[in-house]
């Protein structure tokens, strides 16, 4: 096999975050489903958009918030994702180039405009995302580089990619690449709801071409239709791969070959914004797991960064992680 070039390349919907607080009775009265991503159209996104108070604009998607935090840490990373030739567009290419993701898709000229998701803080910091895809419905298989794909230790996709018909080719195709390279291949669930609306299709892939997966326990929960997490974790471990499956402030449980090592959540001073919580933990794990560090390590480095992210406003990390996982003593 030949020296990869990257640690890990993450494909996503490239999305730019509007970020702003609100509180239940605002969700109540604009019909907004509370901590789930819902998927919106042009038309309700500038509704809710004018409803909406003010807010920051920061560059998001899950799989772009995972490879931001990568490079944080001092991984070699790099990015697919379709965005279009317009403000938003040069905004995100600007950001996650600056973050030191390597990032070349192509930009969708005319069309459809470079996806937003509008996100609702509210104050016991749940965060509740209606998502306009945009730009993100045309990426396809052509915007999958074999090259890149090939050299890249870990491929690492989205489950939000499911929705997109034309990305959901563009999936299947990095992970036959990768397979084919002797690369391995890494998914998040992303969220309950699009588990639900995908179920089948993710049981197949995680069973038959997924090597990494990521997961909090209502997401596993409802991939195998238990109401137990423990069942969901026997479900995991029976399948032989690695898993990191995620609980809030009850840690996580990471699942490597059969065996089971439970991870404590890192102390927080007080949680401002869960926005990015598991994006971030995927890209501390990914980062130790690439280098072959202990499962108990990856959880830990996977725990720093997602402690890191629900600290302040925003899915990328304010400071650091490199030298935060330094001064945490992970290192």
């Amino acid at each position: 096999m030949a020296a990869a070039s990257y640690d890990v390349t993450g494909i996503g919907n490239a999305i730019v975050d509007v970020i702003a607080h609100a509180d239940d009775a605002f969700l109540a009265a604009n019909g907004i489903e509370k901590g789930a991503m819902t998927l919106i159209d042009a038309a309700r996104a500038e509704e809710l958009y004018g409803r909406m108070g003010p807010g920051i604009e920061v560059s998001g998607g899950s799989a772009g918030n995972t490879m931001a935090g990568f490079a944080s840490l001092g991984g070699a990373g790099a990015y697919i994702g379709k965005v279009c030739n317009d403000q938003l567009g040069a905004v995100f290419r600007h950001d996650i180039r600056a973050a030191g993701v390597h990032f070349a898709t192509d930009p969708l000229h005319g069309g459809a405009p470079t996806a937003r998701c509008l996100i609702l803080v509210t104050p016991d910091a749940q965060r509740s995302m209606n998502t306009y895809l945009g730009a993100c419905v045309e990426l396809g298989p052509e915007d999958i580089d074999e090259d890149l794909i090939a050299a890249s230790r870990v491929t690492y996709m989205e489950g939000y990619l499911w929705d997109p018909p034309r990305a959901k080719e563009a999936f299947r195709k990095a992970a036959a690449i990768a397979h084919g390279a002797g690369r391995a291949v890494s998914l998040s669930l992303s969220d309950s709801f699009c588990v639900h609306r995908h179920h089948a299709e993710f049981r197949d892939l995680v069973e038959n071409h997924v090597d990494v997966l990521f997961a909090n326990e209502h997401e596993i929960g409802a991939l195998y239709g238990t109401d137990r997490f423990e069942d969901s974790l026997e479900a995991v471990r029976r399948l032989g791969k690695v898993a990191a499956l995620t609980r809030s402030e009850k840690g996580a449980v990471v699942v490597a070959g059969g065996t089971v090592v439970e991870v404590a959540a890192e102390p927080v001073e007080r949680v401002v914004d869960t926005t990015g919580a598991g994006d971030l933990y995927a890209a501390g794990f990914l980062y130790g797991y690439t280098r072959g560090l202990a499962p108990a390590v990856c959880g830990r480095l996977g725990a720093v960064a997602a402690a890191e992210i629900i600290a302040h406003v925003g899915a990328r990390p304010d400071v650091s992680l490199a030298e935060l996982v330094r001064a945490r003593g992970v290192l």
